[in-house]
C-alpha cells in the first residue's frame, strides 16, 4: 500500500511540475482509493460518557494527551554542493574527447556521492555526429541501474518517436540535465519508489557536463523533453506552464532549441491528441534539419 501511494504521489508531483492541474480518474479507482484509505485510518476514538456529579467532585483532573505530529520524511536533496565543475576537454577527435569527458563524469566525487548504493552515474549516449540531441531532466530507476538515459518505458517510447521521424536511436544523441537520480526516502533495503524533479542547484552542478557533451557532439539542434528539462535549459522562472514555450524555437549553447512534452506525458494519457502535440513539434525538428517528410508522416495521429 505504501509503495502504491508513493508511486501515485510521485506521478502527481511530475504532472504538477509540467503545469498540469487536473487529471481524470475513474469511479472504480476512486472507490479503490477510498477502501485503501479506510483501512489505513485508525478507528475514531469514542467520547466517554460524562461523569456523574460525585465523580466530578472526587476525580483528579486528567491532562489531555497532546497530539503527536509526525512530520513526513523529506526527500534527500543534495545540499551544500560544491561549485559547478570547470570542464576542460583534451585535444583530439570527437571519440577521444567524449571518452575523456565520460570518464571525468563517472569519476566525479559529487556525482558518485549522490548515487544510491548499487546504482550508477548516468552519462549521455548516441551518435557523436548526431544532428539532433534529445535532452531529458534526470535518470529514473532503470536509467540509474543501467547507467544510460531513457532506457525505461519513457525511453522505449522515445525510441519509437525517433523511428517515426525516419531515424534510429543510434542516429541521435540522448542526454540528461542530471548525471544522478535525485534521491527520495526509500523503503527497507534502500529501494526508492518514485522520482522527484532535480533542484536548481543540482541542475546547475551538472550543467557544465551537459554543455561539454553539446560541444563535443555539435548537433544542429536540441530537443528539450518536458518542463524540467526546458527550465534547466531556458532558466528557472522563464515560463509557468510548458504550453507557453513548447512548439517554439529557442536557443541554448548557440543552437536552436525545440521544447516539447516528455514521453511520459503520452504514457500517462495516450490519446491521439496528446501524441499529435509532440508529433507536431517533431515535424518542426524534421523540417529544420531537412529530413524528408512524407504525407503519411504529416498525417500521424490526426484520427480520433
Amino acid at each position: 500500500m505504501r509503495r502504491s501511494l508513493a508511486a501515485i504521489t510521485s506521478e502527481l508531483q511530475r504532472l504538477k511540475a509540467e503545469g498540469i492541474r487536473t487529471v481524470s480518474i475513474s469511479d472504480e479507482s476512486v472507490a479503490l482509493l477510498r477502501r485503501a484509505l479506510a483501512k489505513s485510518i485508525p478507528p475514531a476514538v469514542t467520547t466517554p460518557p460524562a461523569p456523574s456529579a460525585d465523580a466530578r467532585l472526587t476525580a483528579a483532573p486528567v491532562k489531555p494527551t497532546p497530539a503527536q505530529d509526525v512530520p513526513a520524511a523529506a526527500p534527500k536533496v543534495a545540499s551544500n554542493l560544491p561549485p559547478a565543475p570547470v570542464v576542460k576537454l583534451p585535444d583530439g577527435d570527437k571519440a577521444a574527447r567524449w571518452s575523456a569527458l565520460r570518464e571525468l563524469v563517472l569519476a566525479d566525487a559529487t556525482c558518485r556521492a549522490n548515487v544510491r548504493s548499487g546504482s550508477q552515474v548516468v552519462f549521455g549516449v548516441g551518435n557523436l555526429d548526431a544532428r539532433i540531441m534529445f535532452i531529458g531532466d534526470a535518470p529514473g530507476a532503470e536509467e540509474e541501474e543501467q547507467g544510460e538515459p531513457f532506457v525505461g518505458p519513457a525511453g522505449q517510447l522515445l525510441t519509437k518517436m525517433i523511428a517515426g521521424m525516419g531515424l534510429a536511436r543510434s542516429d541521435v544523441y540522448i542526454g540528461n540535465l542530471m548525471n544522478w537520480r535525485p534521491q527520495m526516502p526509500g523503503a527497507a533495503g534502500g529501494v526508492q519508489y518514485g522520482n522527484r524533479p532535480p533542484t536548481a542547484a543540482e541542475m546547475a552542478y551538472c550543467q557544465p557536463y551537459l554543455t561539454a557533451q553539446i560541444e563535443v557532439v555539435a548537433p544542429e539542434l536540441i530537443v528539450a523533453l518536458g518542463k524540467t528539462a526546458a527550465e534547466g535549459l531556458l532558466g528557472p522562472g522563464t515560463f509557468r506552464t510548458l504550453g507557453e514555450v513548447r512548439g517554439q524555437w529557442h536557443t541554448f549553447a548557440g543552437r536552436p532549441l525545440m521544447v516539447t512534452y516528455h514521453p511520459s506525458y503520452v504514457l500517462r494519457t495516450p490519446t491521439n491528441q496528446n501524441k499529435r502535440l509532440i508529433w507536431e513539434d517533431l515535424l518542426k525538428v524534421m523540417e529544420k534539419t531537412g529530413l524528408a517528410i512524407s504525407d503519411r508522416q504529416r498525417g500521424y495521429f490526426l484520427g480520433k
